[in-house]
């Protein structure tokens, strides 16, 4: 029966993806509060939560329903766009302007490329290439970009298609620029933490002829299960300015092609609306 649950529901309903948008913005929901607020019956709300329970999206106990506390939780969509806002979309502003008319471009699942997304409307004849469903609904409506999206088997985590169907076909192009993120930079290493959203990455970076890097100053320092690239066959690494300038430094020392972007933030004795 679980087997059944989880073919079911790989791609979430637009009402389950409303129940985990709740519990994630709230951290901890009783079910009777589910109940009311989706108006569904005992029987569907305990479908639903099964369902996302088996994809390992929430947790349920007792009456309770709440996030995950660990990599799954954290690597789910709807978890990450809601981390480091601001840095990211200092980091897409930037990102965003080293791309140019006719410019033929990746981006992959991150919630940091993203943010691009938006920007890049603004650029005539440019072609987007992308494995984020997020993506394409965001550029779908825009005329003035030509969208490509890759197919394969789709990650509700990541909102995002992986597999072999998506790394066979990005080996058929030639892109210009690729932009990804990771999870988590150590020294001058960056990894992620599933392999599947790895081979996607390294499939867009191989056929890319300039690599870029987004990565918000909170995950350096850090580390996950599984190495992606090493920062050096990186063209740029685009971070914000909370970086530790001692990192800033060893990475440049080591010959890492460093950008920084600047965090509009509130000036001092105001506070933002």
């Amino acid at each position: 029966m679980m087997s059944a649950l989880l073919t079911e529901g790989q791609a979430l309903s637009g009402r389950r993806r409303g129940i985990l948008d709740y519990v994630t913005e709230h951290g901890v929901v009783p079910v009777a509060d589910l109940l009311k607020r989706f108006s569904l019956s005992r029987a569907s709300i305990n479908r639903d939560l099964l369902v996302l329970c088996a994809q390992g999206l929430v947790r349920r106990i007792g009456t309770d329903i709440t996030t995950l506390p660990n990599i799954g939780a954290s690597a789910s969509v709807v978890y990450r766009r809601a981390q480091a806002v601001a840095e990211k979309q200092a980091i897409a502003a930037l990102a965003a302007s080293m791309v140019g008319q006719g410019d033929t471009v990746a981006l992959d699942d991150s919630t940091t490329a993203g943010a691009m997304a938006d920007r890049l409307c603004e650029i005539a004849q440019l072609t987007v290439v992308t494995n984020s469903l997020g993506v394409v609904s965001r550029l779908g409506p825009c005329e003035t970009v030509g969208l490509i999206g890759l197919g394969g088997r789709y990650s509700p985590t990541f909102d995002a298609f992986v597999g072999r169907i998506c790394e066979q076909a990005v080996m058929s192009m030639r892109i210009n620029m690729a932009f990804v993120s990771v999870a988590a930079i150590s020294g001058v290493t960056a990894y992620h933490q599933v392999e599947d959203i790895i081979q996607a990455k390294r499939a867009l970076m191989d056929v890319a002829d300039c690599r870029v890097l987004l990565a918000d100053s909170r995950k350096f320092d850090t580390v996950a299960m599984n190495r992606l690239a090493l920062l050096s066959e990186f063209d740029v690494v685009i971070t914000d300015d909370g970086i530790d300038p001692a990192c800033a430094e060893l990475l440049r020392d080591a010959g890492i092609s460093l950008r920084i972007a600047n965090v509009p933030r509130p000036a001092p004795g105001l506070t933002a609306d």
